[in-house]
């Protein structure tokens, strides 16, 4: 995609704000959950992708039209793989390491259905220490 203007790259922007306000800040105009999985090659090597697979299952199962599962690159904590961004509307972004297929359901079941937290497996509870999101 090539920006032309001035114009466009504003509009451009508008069109993105809502996800990124959603990602950083919990901020949404919707009920939308994202769920967003690292499928770097570290996270792919960690199982990642069967993750992926098993909650897309759960969520289809479910009818959990609301909950959108995007698979996005390296999250930067290799050694948690695999990892795991949750962002609701209304909270602050929360981070998860060592989300492994069985996991899955468990995943669903508290942190997207209850909205609580796996406390064993939460790396990151708030991103606004950290100034950003991932």
């Amino acid at each position: 995609m090539v920006i032309k203007s001035k114009r466009e790259l504003t509009e451009l922007r508008k069109l993105y704000k809502p996800i990124i306000d959603l990602r950083e800040k919990g901020l949404g105009k919707n009920k939308n959950i994202e769920i967003l999985i690292g499928m770097a090659t570290c996270g792919i090597a960690s199982g990642a992708k069967d993750t992926y697979n098993e909650l897309k299952t759960i969520i289809e199962q479910k009818k959990m039209t609301h909950v959108k599962l995007i698979q996005v690159g390296c999250i930067g904590y290799c050694y948690m793989e695999p990892t795991i961004q949750v962002c609701i509307p209304g909270k602050e972004p929360d981070l998860y390491g060592k989300i492994t297929y069985d996991k899955a359901q468990e995943f669903i079941d508290e942190v997207i259905i209850k909205q609580t937290y796996l406390k064993n497996n939460l790396l990151i509870k708030s991103f606004k220490k950290y100034g950003a999101s991932i």
